[in-house]
């Protein structure tokens, strides 16, 4: 039979500055910005399970966190250092000799024609831990959405079994948003039809769904609430079709020509990389949040065609900026690269 496999790094963050930190272990651990909870407009990028036990959560402002889990060790986020950890879980993975799917620094997918996908999980499991010092869970189903779902069951450091026959028992009493691909927004639109149950969900006609939702959407939202799902695991590597980066400022920027400098730097410093990468940009686009939370986005084609020079990437990025009114302090700067696709 067909199974497809999940594998969810148990808060990876976290778990790779504690591998080089042992004697964190056990501790709660917040990673995020530069580490430092003083300093405004950080947020954090992973929090430890015991983090987590005071309301720690992902994307929640430091200053908050430290609130929370005074006792935390704050540190700095090391992008590079993750991406090697990953790279060394997924050189794990593809040893087993079946598809792999990477979503991410800290998750992937597996699926094939499988006899025991039980054992399959719990000798990756093992293998994992021993050649990284990593700890996984692993969900299995008969689709993503299956799978997925299980390692949430699974949590921490387990493995899972979600089929289509259990389905209905595991899920049906649980609200919708639970359903992996069902957000925030979604969920209130379904409680505004009377639908807050995964089997009512289920049960619900589709011309309703489709009159709310479109007709991709409507038709599908039932199908997941059945616990359907894709099956097809992807194995060439992913390629970016665009690239970003983006900087919050401790103090508001007033002047333009400080927000000029500032986006100047950003866009050199991304195109840099875009170029090393071996990469060339075909748009710009440029992000500003005003204070104290509006954001606004334009974007622009490089003409006379794609680039591969900063100078031209960030005089475009400057072009774009001035398409803005800045007549308020700004908050955030942020430039995009859009990438040609061979």
């Amino acid at each position: 039979m067909r199974w497809l496999l999940h594998l969810d790094m148990d808060q990876f963050i976290v778990a790779v500055e504690v591998r080089r930190r042992p004697e964190l272990r056990g501790r709660p651990v917040v990673v995020g910005g530069t580490g430092d909870p003083t300093r405004a407009r950080q947020v954090v990028a992973s929090a430890s399970y015991e983090a987590r036990a005071f309301g720690v959560r992902s994307g929640m402002p430091l200053r908050t966190a430290v609130r929370r889990c005074p006792e935390a060790v704050f540190l700095p986020s090391d992008a590079p250092a993750y991406e090697a950890a990953s790279a060394q879980v997924m050189a794990v993975v593809r040893r087993f000799g079946v598809p792999v799917e990477v979503w991410g620094w800290d998750e992937a997918f597996l699926g094939g024609e499988i006899a025991d996908p039980l054992a399959l999980a719990t000798e990756l499991r093992a293998a994992v831990l021993a050649g990284t010092g990593l700890s996984c869970t692993i969900g299995i189903g008969h689709n993503k959405h299956q799978a997925k779902i299980a390692a949430r069951f699974g949590k921490p450091a387990g493995v899972y079994q979600l089929t289509t026959q259990a389905w209905p028992a595991v899920m049906g009493d649980r609200p919708a948003a639970d359903l992996w691909g069902i957000g925030p927004r979604t969920a209130r639109k379904l409680d505004g039809l009377g639908i807050g149950t995964v089997a009512e969900l289920a049960a619900a006609g589709p011309d309703v769904l489709i009159e709310r939702f479109g007709p991709r959407l409507g038709a599908w939202l039932p199908v997941l609430a059945r616990g359907g799902g894709d099956t097809h695991i992807v194995t060439e590597p992913w390629v970016a079709r665009s690239r970003s980066k983006e900087t919050t400022f401790e103090r508001d920027l007033t002047d333009p020509a400080e927000i000029h400098a500032r986006l100047d730097e950003l866009s050199r410093e991304l195109a840099r990389e875009v170029v090393d990468a071996g990469r060339e940009i075909a748009r710009v686009a440029v992000k500003v949040r005003f204070a104290p939370f509006f954001t606004q986005t334009r974007i622009m084609k490089l003409r006379p065609g794609p680039t591969t020079d900063p100078e031209v990437f960030a005089g475009a990025a400057l072009t774009v900026l001035d398409l803005f009114a800045l007549d308020r302090p700004v908050r955030l700067l942020g430039v995009r690269a859009e990438l040609t696709v061979e």
